[in-house]
């Protein structure tokens, strides 16, 4: 949180093109905030309901929508940490298991978010975190600038065998497949 603002807390916000997204929206229907950041809008004083409701009807028209209930609040916030460790390098450096990186992030343990991630999502932290790093992968391997092998180690997978496995039973294809293809998905659709 930035120090002594109010954040709302907004879903399906994952990646730079949503902020810039939000961002404009903002500006263009003159509503003050002070920063956006990925899935959170801060504010000097908490919006009034009125307030909230015209944000909610801009957010919805751009795929967005104000999070309030507080399961949802914490699923949005392991997306985002899960993204800005992934796709934004946050924490290349980072020296302990993933689920303990999380649990201390979220503030909860990790039981607890797993179970909640779980039930809402309809699948595992572990899954999506795989479907985001396929995502990656299909990122660096457009851009053709890294061999497998340098992918694999980016994205600390133990072999490139072991990444291309889960590619082709993410994807269907395998990444040469996928590379002579060459699309993706974005982000904000996943």
């Amino acid at each position: 949180m930035i120090q002594n603002k109010i954040e709302l807390v907004v879903k399906n916000m994952v990646c730079n093109r949503c902020i810039k997204v939000v961002n404009d929206e903002l500006l263009k229907n003159k509503i003050g905030f002070v920063h956006v950041d990925l899935g959170k809008i801060y504010f000097d004083m908490m919006p009034s309901e009125k307030e909230k409701i015209v944000l909610n009807t801009l957010l919805k028209k751009e795929g967005f929508e104000l999070v309030e209930d507080r399961e949802a609040k914490i699923i949005n916030q392991i997306k985002i940490v899960i993204i800005e460790h992934i796709h934004h390098g946050k924490e290349k450096s980072m020296h302990q298991k993933f689920s303990k990186f999380l649990a201390v992030q979220i503030g909860i343990e990790y039981s607890k978010i797993s179970k909640i991630f779980s039930e809402i999502e309809g699948k595992t932290i572990e899954h999506y975190s795989i479907e985001q790093r396929i995502e990656r992968t299909k990122e660096l391997l457009i851009y053709n600038e890294l061999t497998l092998s340098q992918i694999s180690h980016e994205l600390s997978y133990s072999s490139p065998q072991h990444l291309s496995r889960q590619f082709k039973k993410i994807t269907g294809l395998t990444p040469t497949e996928f590379k002579s293809i060459g699309k993706r998905e974005t982000l904000d659709t996943i």
